[in-house]
């Protein structure tokens, strides 16, 4: 018989309170957006007062105004996470139904998305007040994985992006008809845990390594390296897990079970392994830049 483990018994909302006949919620996921943005705030401030940690002992700019400059990438985050999810995953039904794409509240962020909405907020901050792109690239990019961290947990407390089925024995039994729809599996569907290999791969690991190149290497000294690290240490990660997390429905048909977004000669890619490898090609064409200077 095969082991499985049960998803434990959580809830995706910590409380909720009943307000003039309305309910209003706080969900884990909400506070992981929020946990994620004040750590990255305080990283940022951190990093900021040690000049030591910068070329020539300066930073790209001041502890005040990394806090406007916050308000500016919670708006790219939510604009280019939920604006992303629309293009990149499913088009044609917002095309449908264009009155829905604001409703955020619904679901539906992309994390490549949310990111090119951070470039953008970050990039029109810095020309307006004269700071220089790729310290800033780098300030900003070594305080991103805590919040991938929670991000990712919280999915899992949600009982959502779970993995492919699997008969590991740290595989979870997800529930709900979805996580339990496996044509090939019989009896429960036992599932990858996909979300928390995500936390540990961009959260963990990546983060550990980004604190050790600036705090240790001094890599803030060479402009566009934390950066680089971070993109194609985040890309390679979402690749990698890509094969063991379920694409999303719209993606998978019987003649494509694997959900596969691209196909050639027997070979392919989901949505997530195609949006990764620019940032891959990115990352690594930033760091070897930097290694050649």
């Amino acid at each position: 018989m095969q082991a499985v483990l049960n998803f434990p018994d959580l809830s995706p909302e910590l409380f909720s309170i009943s307000l003039f006949g309305m309910e209003f919620a706080l969900r884990w996921y909400a506070l992981a957006y929020i946990a994620g943005i004040v750590i990255a705030w305080r990283l940022g401030v951190i990093a900021l007062k040690r000049p030591a940690l910068w070329p020539d002992k300066a930073p790209p700019m001041q502890p005040a105004q990394l806090e406007d400059l916050i308000t500016w990438i919670i708006l790219g985050v939510i604009l280019g996470g939920r604006l992303g999810f629309v293009l990149f995953y499913q088009p044609a039904y917002y095309l449908s139904n264009p009155i829905e794409i604001l409703m955020v509240w619904q679901g539906g962020m992309a994390f490549h998305g949310g990111l090119l909405g951070v470039v953008v907020a970050s990039y029109i901050y810095a020309r307006r007040h004269q700071i220089s792109i790729l310290p800033l690239a780098d300030l900003i990019a070594h305080t991103v994985p805590p919040g991938l961290l929670l991000g990712r947990v919280a999915n899992f407390i949600n009982a959502e992006l779970w993995g492919r089925p699997s008969d590991l024995p740290w595989a979870f039994v997800f529930p709900g008809a979805a996580a339990q729809n496996c044509p090939e599996v019989i009896g429960l569907c036992a599932r990858h845990p996909s979300q928390l290999y995500e936390a540990a791969l961009e959260g963990l690991l990546l983060g550990a390594l980004l604190l050790w190149l600036v705090y240790r290497r001094h890599a803030f000294q060479r402009p566009g390296l934390v950066t680089g690290v971070f993109l194609s240490g985040y890309g390679a990660s979402r690749f990698i897990v890509e094969f063991f997390r379920q694409p999303d429905a719209q993606f998978v048909s019987p003649g494509n079970p694997l959900g596969l977004a691209w196909q050639m000669g027997g070979y392919g890619l989901t949505m997530g392994q195609l949006l990764s490898l620019p940032m891959i090609a990115l990352g690594l064409w930033l760091a070897l830049r930097v290694k050649a200077k």
